[in-house]
């Protein structure tokens, strides 16, 4: 139903509106995804990778483990599971489109990533986690160890503290486990829904 207003502006729905933006900005130093990037990319031992992504020359490139375990990684931090929903966050989240360099890595690669290296990825999780706990920017995500904090002076960090370093260390693992659990859970009942709509 057309209505006249007067004078205003036209409204065009179809124009094409290229809006520039740059991805390292959206990473902010002292937030989450910032951290997880910058551990993964300086602090992190990825030669687990190396054998798994020696294809040869005439294959098609596959996504960087890096990319991956980052915005895998901040998508569990957000309680986020499925690996539709974390495809669809890296085409639609400013954040997660930065985290994954604009690539969208598509529901199947980010399945058989995780799927194909469980444990390395568990152990990998854990460890950036714990760095994370450090400087305390883990509260208010899925990862929130209820209080519990790490000495944030890193100099008391390994003295005598063994024990507790151990406790949340493994704490921080059951976690994770319990989310790649839960994760691996969603995506198979999202295939089942998919091939038998329903039921």
């Amino acid at each position: 139903m057309d209505i006249s207003y007067g004078k205003i502006q036209k409204i065009n729905y179809a124009q094409m509106v290229m809006i520039p933006v740059s991805l390292d900005d959206q990473l902010l130093p002292g937030t989450l995804e910032h951290t997880i990037h910058e551990v993964v990319e300086t602090k992190v031992d990825l030669s687990v990778f190396v054998s798994r992504y020696n294809n040869d020359e005439t294959g098609a490139p596959a996504h960087d483990p890096k990319l991956l375990l980052k915005v895998i990684l901040l998508a569990f931090s957000r309680g986020m599971t499925g690996s539709r929903k974390i495809e669809k966050a890296c085409r639609e989240n400013i954040t997660f489109m930065a985290l994954s360099c604009g690539m969208a890595p598509d529901h199947s690669t980010i399945a058989h990533f995780i799927s194909s290296l469980h444990e390395e990825i568990i152990h990998l999780f854990r460890d950036i986690l714990l760095y994370c706990q450090e400087l305390n920017l883990l509260g208010g995500t899925h990862f929130s160890l209820d209080g519990c904090k790490l000495p944030s002076n890193a100099s008391k960090q390994w003295s005598g503290t063994f024990k507790d370093l151990k406790a949340k260390r493994d704490k921080l693992e059951k976690k994770v486990r319990e989310i790649i659990s839960d994760h691996e859970q969603a995506d198979k009942d999202a295939d089942r829904a998919r091939r038998y709509p329903g039921l």
